[in-house]
């Protein structure tokens, strides 16, 4: 049985807040239920976030840009495999013996050469060969001689047929004269005198019947005239209807197939299976090794992936995928948004300024013990998402979980929110892109879809510099993501105020309206004095404007 696992994801574009409370939650879900919580990011890490998991010393979480289900989540099927010099009985009994209808063939390496099914190897029966086929075919003796369950007097039993035809002998050796060729296998019975013609008409193999031991005159005759013989316990009539059974698997084998790999969406599978007439299909990696059978049964009761939400409730701000997902759970701190599920999900959501302190308050809950990193990753969300308490969106438990963490984590919150507030100011060596989408949420208001961006400094004269940058792409994200307007906000953490940047004149007109006498005009922007938070002083106001 695969075993359970519930992935813990925050929004695209994630923040600090984002990234730290999907590690600490799963840590704590873990440990409380014993399932695997995995903490993963639906986006890359900014500069601030960057800082914060190397002073705790952990991991960057796993990326996921898509949480349909795919190949890596549904217990595959084990595969059986064969040789490409694998006779075409052998086969045959393989999987037989398995009770499986599919068999991969595969190189020394596991290397996914081809395969080939039980109708397959059907229609080898019930084809009519040339009688060289087993010489066009290059098939190892070794295959003849376990195909008639026979042994090898004289030969190598690691060559292969290289000329010549099938011959029944006749019984009268004068007329075998007319018709052997060089290199050909006759089939024949215990007459000394049909054995002594084929070797001596250069015949490349004998194929005795009925376990008949040759004199040591034929014997030594057939090594001077490098003449194999093979000796088998049935008749010629039974002996001729097995022999085609021994030619090599590769040249009837399905090449080319269909393949598979994890990364696979099974919606995608599901259409390649409805279209091809096999029931199983290779799963294999990078390198073209297999790793197991997809088979059609396989998709049956298969699990969705399962995914816990963290600092957001939006479908807008969510992983793709979300939709064909199971969500389990959420927790968050942001107004309620528009994501549906098809079964109850435990939802938590409460108005304080950091979803890490919602975690905070389910690790005393669960009397579960907070180590020293979770702690540290922690204490940074809320101090990151609070501006270290500056911002409106702050309670009085924010502030006291963020004390508590400190502590724990041994760290000064004065000077350690310093540090982590530098690192993220760190704005010249990032591209235009970078900056936009570092902190970018879509919102909508009645028929109206939007956009806003934040990045939050401690340097005044980069946020200016920055700010000529970012008109450009205000027009160009506007279009890429279909949106009526988007806005943008450059946020001074030490003066608690905030340039804003429109799209366009609607959108201007918007922002000059929600705020009123409180906006200083500068073109196309706006200054805010005294707002710094998306969540609580900008988004409200401008979702009551655009709803009147």
């Amino acid at each position: 049985m695969k075993k359970a696992k519930i992935y813990v994801i925050g929004h695209k574009h994630p923040d600090t807040d984002s990234i730290c409370s999907a590690i600490a939650y799963a840590y704590l879900r873990k440990k409380v239920t014993g399932v695997n919580y995995v903490p993963v990011r639906a986006g890359e890490i900014n500069s601030e976030t960057a800082f914060v998991l190397e002073r705790f010393h952990t991991e960057v979480p796993m990326y996921m840009d898509d949480v349909r289900t795919q190949v890596r989540d549904v217990q595959i099927s084990p595969y059986h495999s064969g040789h490409p010099d694998m006779s075409i009985r052998e086969a045959w009994q393989h999987l037989q013996q398995e009770k499986i209808s599919t068999l991969t063939i595969v190189d020394e390496n596991k290397k996914l050469l081809g395969l080939i099914t039980k109708g397959d190897i059907a229609k080898t029966y019930m084809g009519v060969y040339d009688s060289r086929v087993l010489s066009q075919n290059r098939t190892p003796y070794k295959n003849i001689v376990d195909t008639l369950d026979g042994e090898i007097l004289v030969g190598d039993p690691d060559g292969v047929v290289e000329k010549g035809k099938i011959l029944i002998a006749a019984a009268n050796p004068d007329l075998m004269e007319e018709y052997i060729e060089d290199g050909d296998m006759v089939m024949l019975g215990d007459r000394y005198e049909s054995q002594l013609c084929a070797i001596e008409m250069n015949a490349g193999c004998l194929i005795i019947s009925m376990n008949t031991q040759p004199n040591d005159t034929i014997l030594k005759l057939a090594k001077e005239h490098n003449c194999t013989i093979i000796r088998t316990p049935y008749d010629t009539f039974i002996a001729a209807r097995l022999i085609n059974q021994s030619m090599a698997i590769s040249h009837f084998m399905v090449e080319n197939m269909k393949t598979f790999k994890r990364e696979d969406f099974i919606e995608d599978v599901k259409d390649v299976m409805a279209k091809n007439r096999h029931r199983a299909f290779p799963v294999v990696d990078n390198q073209g090794k297999v790793l197991g059978m997809f088979t059609r049964h396989d998709l049956i009761d298969m699990d969705k992936k399962k995914v816990a939400l963290v600092d957001h409730n939006e479908s807008g701000q969510a992983v793709d995928g979300l939709f064909d997902c199971e969500i389990m759970e959420i927790v968050d701190h942001h107004k309620l948004g528009y994501v549906q599920s098809i079964k109850p999900v435990y939802f938590r959501c409460q108005p304080v300024g950091c979803t890490s302190t919602i975690v905070y308050q389910m690790y005393k809950e669960n009397k579960v013990e907070i180590p020293p990193d979770m702690a540290g990753l922690m204490c940074s969300a809320i101090l990151s998402d609070t501006l270290m308490y500056r911002s409106p969106t702050c309670t009085p438990l924010d502030k006291m979980a963020a004390e508590a963490l400190a502590k724990i984590a041994g760290v000064e919150v004065e000077d350690y929110a310093m540090q982590m507030f530098e690192a993220g100011s760190d704005l010249k060596s990032k591209s235009d892109a970078d900056l936009f989408y570092q902190d970018f949420k879509k919102f909508s208001a009645g028929d109206t879809q939007f956009g806003v961006g934040q990045i939050t400094s401690l340097d005044a004269r980069a946020l200016k510099t920055i700010r000529e940058r970012l008109k450009n792409m205000l027009d160009k994200a506007k279009e890429e993501h279909g949106l009526d307007m988007i806005f943008f906000m450059l946020t001074n953490i030490l003066d608690e105020s905030s340039w804003v940047l429109c799209s366009d004149a609607e959108a201007f007109e918007v922002a000059c309206k929600s705020f009123g006498s409180n906006v200083t005009k500068d073109g196309d922007s706006v200054f805010v004095d005294h707002m710094v938070s998306r969540k609580k002083q900008f988004i409200p106001k401008m979702v009551g404007t655009l709803q009147e």
